[in-house]
């Protein structure tokens, strides 16, 4: 018979191998995309945040939307290998990434959503 003490122990480790997992991400997506979804993942507080693949100026670009929880909250533009190419929203509103109006970027799938 298991003490309460050993349960205590097993029910630990269970679940600190279900929160190691990998977030449901679609397949193909870059590792270094996928690693900055677990952070956000980690990290975003809104139950509606999501990261978008989108074509822009003629590469895929990520999107990390972090939902409508919070004023004023920006959307960081990834490149596929994790470069940062800016910020959309926020305070300023800011609607460019690269001096192109990101409006004429072409979705292309939901990736991930929390």
């Amino acid at each position: 018979m298991l003490k309460m003490k050993n349960i205590s122990k097993v029910l630990f480790i269970v679940f600190a191998i279900l929160s190691c997992k990998r977030p449901e991400v679609e397949d193909a997506t870059p590792e270094c995309v996928v690693n900055k979804i677990k952070a956000f993942n980690d990290s975003s507080f809104c139950s509606n945040a999501k990261v978008d693949e989108y074509t822009f100026q003629g590469n895929k670009v990520y999107i990390f939307e972090p939902g409508d929880c919070g004023a004023d909250l920006t959307t960081e533009v990834l490149s596929a290998d994790c470069t940062t190419l800016g910020y959309l929203g926020g305070i300023a509103g800011n609607t460019k990434i690269n001096g192109v109006e990101f409006s004429t970027a072409t979705f292309t799938k939901t990736i991930w959503m929390k």
